[in-house]
């Protein structure tokens, strides 16, 4: 049988998602406890990728057992095992074929800026003493993301992709008293995307960029033209769309 989780994590003691040699990540941690409830080995699949330190107020992962359980049993126990920074909302069950990554219909991710100091928003905004930029600037900039399809120049250079190809339908910066959100959904995301992205429309707020060079960028096809990346804790994973029909238990 196969099951949904949905969850939602703290990234910022873990080096992203992904299990990888000598490096704590949240998959890992996922499975050892699944593995002790469950008493079988279990492997999980996530919905896709977080780096390190990058947070996700909703994420699903599907995984499969021929173990009897209640879901809402599973649920308690695992909330009760895992640390603190990691919360299980749902354990839904859904058609075999269902997998967490590839039925996904879109990703949604903001990206969080603090204009001062806060100790309460410390691990979840990037915080700078003050942000002088052009807002009007940042958002023309975005809207001509939606108009490309290949966002080579905003991968991490050694990735295992097969394709650059992803389909933007929103972009846009929004100022919310001292915070500053930029907030983004597509299909798919490339490796280090959002926050390249990020650190390139900061540069076009600065002025150190004209929306005519901000299109050089996309066009360019090149991870050194575009700007740095923004830092990972100001990111958040917030939402991922999947058609109704996939899940056997209800799911709003």
């Amino acid at each position: 049988m196969r099951y949904f989780i949905e969850l939602c994590y703290n990234g910022k003691n873990y080096h992203g998602w992904q299990i990888q040699p000598a490096a704590l990540s949240v998959q890992e941690t996922i499975e050892k406890a699944l593995t002790v409830l469950l008493r079988e080995k279990i492997q999980v699949v996530g919905c896709g990728r977080t780096d390190a330190g990058v947070h996700a107020s909703q994420f699903f992962l599907h995984f499969d057992s021929e173990v009897e359980f209640e879901s809402e049993k599973l649920k308690f126990q695992l909330n009760s095992i895992l640390p603190d920074d990691i919360a299980i909302f749902e354990v839904l069950k859904v058609k075999d074929s269902a997998h967490a990554r590839f039925d996904a219909m879109s990703r949604s991710y903001e990206y969080k800026i603090f204009e001062g100091k806060n100790p309460f928003l410390l691990e979840t905004h990037y915080q700078v003493t003050e942000f002088d930029v052009d807002l009007n600037k940042m958002n023309e900039a975005a809207d001509l993301l939606i108009k490309y399809s290949d966002f080579k120049c905003f991968s991490r250079t050694k990735t295992d992709v097969k394709t650059f190809i992803c389909s933007i339908e929103e972009a846009r910066w929004e100022k919310q008293g001292d915070v500053w959100i930029f907030y983004i959904r597509a299909n798919r995301f490339l490796r280090n995307m959002v926050r390249a992205i990020v650190g390139t429309l900061i540069e076009v707020g600065q002025n150190k960029r004209t929306l005519e060079q901000f299109k050089e960028v996309i066009e360019s096809r090149d991870r050194s033209e575009a700007g740095p990346s923004a830092k990972a804790r100001g990111l958040h994973l917030t939402r991922i769309e999947y058609p109704k029909e996939i899940f056997i238990d209800a799911y709003v």
